[in-house]
């Protein structure tokens, strides 16, 4: 009976996590037909870890960095996605974002609760090497899209090259080579105006 439980506990969760396919992020996908969804954006981050594995900073447990990069959107289901270049949003996000964990996870058993919290707190806390590398492909991403979307995200809310380097620039943390990727990537967009100066 405990098993029952259990199992209706986490097929619970199952079914919130698909309204995580509602959420809608500001970036494009790169064809530029809609916008990405936050589901779309986790399970690409999976593949990139998996893709971008070897230039980690340091040695990463891979298994984590996946755990990491699946999970650290869910609380959006709750508290919504908060643009990164939104300073007044960004100011509440994090308390936004700690209550629906708490919902969220809570809909798991204890032990699977403790253990999915632990990591987007991880995640967020970006102090170890999975964090800092699963925080580098999470920035690069929305960085990739804009790009090859010729700067939508960028040109509708005016954003300027130094809001994109400062943004980023915690990609160097986790994974260095793809941070000079991703300098480069901000130069050609300048040059292509794509992105203000």
């Amino acid at each position: 009976m405990k098993d029952v439980r259990t199992l209706e506990k986490q097929l619970g969760f199952i079914v919130e996590l698909d309204k995580l396919k509602n959420v809608y992020r500001r970036t494009l996908l790169m064809d530029g037909s809609r916008n990405e969804n936050d589901a779309e954006h986790s399970w690409h981050l999976a593949l990139m870890a998996l893709v971008l594995a070897k230039y980690a900073r340091e040695t990463v447990d891979m298994l984590r960095v996946l755990k990491m990069v699946l999970l650290h959107d869910i609380v959006e289901i709750d508290a919504g996605d908060t643009f990164c270049y939104d300073t007044e949003g960004e100011r509440h996000r994090l308390e936004r974002e700690e209550k629906a964990a708490e919902r969220i996870f809570g809909l798991l058993p204890p032990e699977q609760a403790h253990e999915f919290y632990e990591l987007w707190y991880e995640f967020e806390s970006r102090q170890t090497a999975e964090a800092k590398f699963a925080a580098a492909l999470d920035r690069l991403h929305p960085l990739l899209h804009n790009y090859y979307t010729q700067g939508h995200a960028w040109q509708k809310h005016g954003i300027t090259s130094s809001q994109v380097i400062e943004r980023n620039k915690g990609i160097e943390d986790g994974a260095p080579l793809l941070w000079v990727y991703a300098q480069r990537l901000i130069h050609e967009a300048v040059e292509k105006n794509y992105l203000a100066p």
